[in-house]
């Protein structure tokens, strides 16, 4: 195991955290009864769950990179 595979184990763990400290937006019981959705209104994140928004796209990004270089840049032989 190189150490790009350490660093995306970490961050995949990281990452699934994160997103499951994350409130849902939308109640699961209006995505099927046809009500209307307040999915796409214009509301903006402050305090905790600002916080959580960033680290989770840094996250994701971190991943990203991670895994372009492990399958890319870095030799597997």
């Amino acid at each position: 195991m190189k150490w790009i595979d350490i660093i995306m184990l970490i961050v995949c763990i990281l990452l699934i955290s994160i997103i499951m400290l994350q409130e849902s937006k939308e109640d699961a019981s209006r995505a099927f009864s046809g009500t209307k959705s307040d999915l796409f209104a214009n509301k903006k994140i402050r305090g905790a769950e600002k916080v959580v928004s960033i680290i989770t796209g840094v996250l994701a990004g971190l991943f990203v990179v991670c895994a372009i270089l492990a399958t890319f840049v870095i030799s597997r032989f």
